[in-house]
């Protein structure tokens, strides 16, 4: 495996322009391990109301992106503020093991504290060993579990909810 540079990665928000490449990337990148929605049909869109690209941070090595992280509030209330959540995470394939995802994490905590969020929340599927790997690296820990939570190619999968403090 070939490790990358830090410096050949870049870090940096998505614009409406990146629409095509991320939908690309994310219909690619789909697998029900990591997914409880069908796979994307090909020509859909990543962005509309709900999902702006300002949400986005995206990855690029060689100009490429290959990778995304969407973090918003996880509700529309004010008591809930101080709080994001991660609601996709996405390598590509070629560009897996090399540290992109554990950057785009780091980056979208690092995003989030500067907006004034103090915690960071995410939900993993409980068959996703990799990403659970990687997010507790990342200094998340399981503070819940919603129990056969999700139906996927007949096998029930639990919920598991991440978190970790911004606060330094």
């Amino acid at each position: 495996m070939t490790r990358m540079h830090e410096d050949d990665l870049i870090i940096r928000p998505a614009q409406p322009e990146d629409e095509t490449e991320l939908a690309v990337l994310n219909r690619a990148a789909w697998s029900p391990l990591a997914d409880v929605s069908p796979q994307p049909p090909e020509g859909d869109g990543v962005f509309d109301e709900r999902h702006t690209p300002e949400q986005y941070l995206l990855a690029l090595l060689d100009g490429r992106v290959v990778g995304y992280v969407r973090q918003v509030p996880p509700t529309p209330l004010a008591s809930n503020r101080h709080v994001r959540q991660i609601q996709g995470l996405v390598v590509d394939g070629t560009a897996r093991g090399r540290g992109v995802g554990r950057r785009l994490v780091e980056a979208a905590c690092e995003a989030a504290r500067a907006a004034g969020a103090r915690r960071m929340t995410l939900r993993v599927l409980g068959w996703n060993a990799p990403a659970r790997r990687l997010y507790e690296g990342c200094g998340f820990v399981v503070e819940g579990s919603l129990a056969e939570e999700f139906l996927i190619d007949g096998s029930y999968v639990d919920d598991v909810l991440m978190a970790r403090s911004l606060a330094r």
